[in-house]
């Protein structure tokens, strides 16, 4: 196999909180010239098995994916699972926990946001929502949006849906030594996704990192999205740092809200060895 020089391993479908079908993903990131592609949508593998078949189909390299949600001191991570068997029993009842109080907490957020006379928000979030289980403030924010509450997506985030603001409810995430087990019992490797945005203190950081790390997590992600210049300049020295792997994924969940499209990322440093290299033997090629 020649090296796979664009490689895009985080993005989202309708399956979690996309606005596109895993096959008009796989198109897009085909379009974009993007040749190992993995789609990790929420706490979910239920599109994996049509992402594969759409990658096949493009001709694209495909690796299994999976954003997991898991709470560490006290803020939301997300832990990005990639190259493991999507059908492993332990995975996905471990995810289907880790989705199963979202829709609690849904009704809850429309209680609070009825208290400001926004009424029905969570009948109007569902008609956003791919898969009812995966009901998130992504979808509320759309709705708030598209109902006129708010101008744009950060507006509904910084007047009503952040810590302290009517719509905000805390959710119970996964632990992160079962987010990273789950995904290396089932032969794949876990990575930290987009680190720069969780405004972690320095110990904070080296908290997570290392516990990442004596729990069997290998990999970072350096280039992203959200990532400035300099952060990817930052987690690049991390990576080197202390020996992980390096990621790279745009993160993308529609063409009018992300910040980066699918495949249009920098290169990863050549001086960082890259994830997929240690997934070699996880890459499905496309059928010949």
């Amino acid at each position: 196999m020649h090296a796979l020089s664009n490689a895009d391993l985080h993005c989202h479908s309708k399956v979690s909180d996309g606005t596109l079908e895993p096959e008009a993903v796989a198109t897009r990131a085909h379009a974009n010239g993007v040749e190992l592609w993995a789609l990790t949508d929420h706490d979910e593998v239920g599109g994996q098995a049509r992402a594969l078949a759409a990658a096949g189909r493009l001709g694209m390299h495909y690796l299994t994916g999976c954003e997991i949600s898991v709470t560490f001191a006290g803020r939301v991570v997300h832990i990005v699972g990639l190259g493991f068997d999507h059908e492993d029993a332990a995975l996905v009842q471990g995810l289907r926990e880790t989705r199963g109080g979202r829709g609690e907490r849904a009704r809850e957020m429309a209680e609070g946001l009825a208290k400001v006379g926004i009424k029905d928000a969570y009948e109007g979030a569902l008609k956003y929502v791919g898969n009812p289980e995966l009901i998130s403030r992504t979808h509320f924010a759309r709705f708030l949006v598209d109902a006129g509450h708010c101008q744009d997506v950060p507006d509904v985030f910084r007047r009503f849906l952040t810590e302290g603001k009517p719509g905000f409810v805390p959710h119970r995430w996964a632990r992160l030594a079962d987010a990273v087990r789950w995904v290396t019992q089932a032969g794949g490797v876990a990575v930290i996704a987009h680190p720069g945005r969780y405004d972690f203190t320095p110990t904070e950081e080296y908290a997570l990192i290392t516990e990442f790390m004596a729990h069997g997590g290998r990999g970072i992600e350096v280039v992203t999205g959200s990532h400035t210049a300099a952060e990817a300049a930052k987690y690049t020295e991390t990576a080197l740092e202390f020996g992980l792997l390096a990621s790279r994924g745009s993160d993308f969940h529609s063409p009018d809200e992300s910040h980066t499209d699918l495949g249009k990322l920098p290169a990863l440093s050549g001086r960082l060895t890259p994830v997929w290299d240690a997934l070699r033997e996880r890459i499905i090629p496309p059928p010949h």
